[in-house]
């Protein structure tokens, strides 16, 4: 297992480095973007934000391990894991409004408190203190995936008058470079827990100082702005109007709901299924990083002048593959016969639909939901995705340890059967609706390569 995760990682790592160069190379010359005024605005976001990222990566590998390094019995792990997905729900319900009343700037600095604060937790073995640290960890992440994105579109419109095609490109880029610090945070996890001898704990320790250095940087150099929004109850209202009128967009929601629920389910699951066999947990991360990174150039070469795939494929495809993934684990985790290679790569792709899967979602969400509804809608769609994950951990928590495993992925492979039907479902509602194709590439707006 140890030498398949490092071959696989390696070879995963010089498949996307191939095609990333290849793009490049097929890639038509095009008006780079000189500003200087942009580039420092844009490099002042960038400091803050990919130490953020890079500070929340290094903690996913070695998460489950540590509890069990603590020795507490996989029930007892899966409660915590519930916790904080029941506190990403409540504060992410909330998030956007909170951060509109306290400051976009005060809201960031806020997220390396409480991170750092959470991973302060996970020095402690008491297991009251670690249900604190889920719950901070809830709030981090909602803060996270709100108050920076929130910060930068509003000084880019507002204070600095840049043009507003430019705003894609930028998350454009971070996206990419999300993608590149959880491979390498994966690399750095395994250093400093396994190759430095420092245990599992060690992941969470050496986030702090990313933290810390994100919130001072943004006191430094950010500027504050604030926003009047809707009130929450109107927010959701609208969203649960837009859900229940168009059909489009319901399915969307359950194809969500049902589809990230199951992701949620295998983040908890691959290090139990692995771990036992000697996988070291920061490479097997930073592979499955590195085939999500494989997915999602996929995409971009599967939507390109070339080929011209639409999103709606993309998207079926990615169900598909998960289907014959789950399948996959079923018979490698079956009690007595595990196949700790098998499972492996039933992960990795998984993995690599999910590259294919967030970008295709997103296309579609941006063309069917209208932006005024967008909050609404996606607190509506967050609700029944994070409940049916909690779910499935409970009912992991309640079998026996031998049987559950590959009970659950039975059970996971079932619910991606009904993503799969209710991807045809929208499939078939949409297949004559050209506001969900990619456009030409001829007819595209200009936004700047950067």
């Amino acid at each position: 297992m140890l030498v398949t995760a490092y071959l696989s990682f390696v070879g995963l790592l010089a498949s996307c480095l191939g095609l990333e160069l290849s793009r490049c190379q097929a890639k038509p010359p095009g008006r780079a973007c000189s500003n200087p005024s942009f580039l420092q605005f844009q490099l002042d976001f960038y400091q803050v934000y990919f130490l953020a990222l890079a500070a929340d990566w290094l903690q996913a590998p070695y998460l489950y391990k540590l509890y069990q390094h603590y020795h507490f019995l996989e029930g007892q792990i899966a409660i915590l894991y519930v916790c904080g997905l029941a506190s990403t729900v409540l504060f992410g319900l909330v998030a956007s409004s909170l951060v509109d009343w306290l400051g976009r700037k005060k809201s960031c600095v806020l997220f390396s408190l409480t991170y750092s604060l959470c991973c302060l937790t996970k020095l402690s073995q008491d297991y009251f203190v670690l249900l604190v640290g889920r719950a901070l960890g809830g709030l981090s992440t909602a803060l996270l995936f709100s108050a920076f994105e929130a910060w930068y579109i509003h000084e880019h419109v507002e204070r600095h008058d840049f043009p507003a095609e430019w705003i894609p490109a930028t998350f454009a880029r971070a996206a990419f470079w999300n993608h590149v610090l959880a491979v390498a945070a994966g690399v750095a996890a395994e250093a400093v827990a396994s190759w430095m001898g420092l245990g599992p704990v060690a992941p969470f320790v050496a986030a702090i100082p990313l933290l810390a250095l994100a919130g001072a940087l943004a006191l430094r150099n950010w500027g504050e702005n604030y926003d009047r929004q809707r009130a929450f109850s109107k927010t959701c209202a609208g969203g649960l109007r837009c859900l229940l009128s168009d059909r489009r967009v319901l399915l969307l929601g359950i194809i969500q709901a049902l589809f990230e629920s199951v992701i949620f389910i295998f983040i908890f699951l691959w290090t139990p299924v692995l771990d036992p066999h000697g996988a070291p947990l920061g490479i097997v991360f930073s592979s499955f990083m590195a085939a999500s990174l494989l997915g999602s150039s996929l995409y971009r070469i599967a939507t390109s002048k070339r080929y011209h795939l639409q999103p709606m494929h993309l998207l079926s495809l990615a169900v598909l593959i998960v289907v014959f993934s789950l399948f996959m684990l079923t018979f490698s985790t079956s009690p007595g016969q595990e196949n700790p290679v098998e499972s492996f790569i039933a992960f990795l792709l998984i993995e690599l639909a999910c590259g294919l899967y967030f970008p295709s979602m997103s296309f579609l969400r941006r063309k069917v939901i209208p932006e005024t509804e967008q909050a609404g809608v996606l607190n509506w769609f967050r609700v029944p995705l994070h409940l049916l994950a909690c779910l499935g951990l409970l009912v992991l928590h309640d079998s026996d340890r031998k049987t559950g495993t590959r009970n659950m992925f039975s059970i996971c492979s079932a619910v991606m059967v009904m993503t799969l039907l209710a991807v045809v479902g929208l499939f078939t509602v949409v297949r004559h609706d050209a506001e969900l194709r990619v456009p030409s590439p001829t007819g595209e707006p200009y936004a700047p390569e950067l």
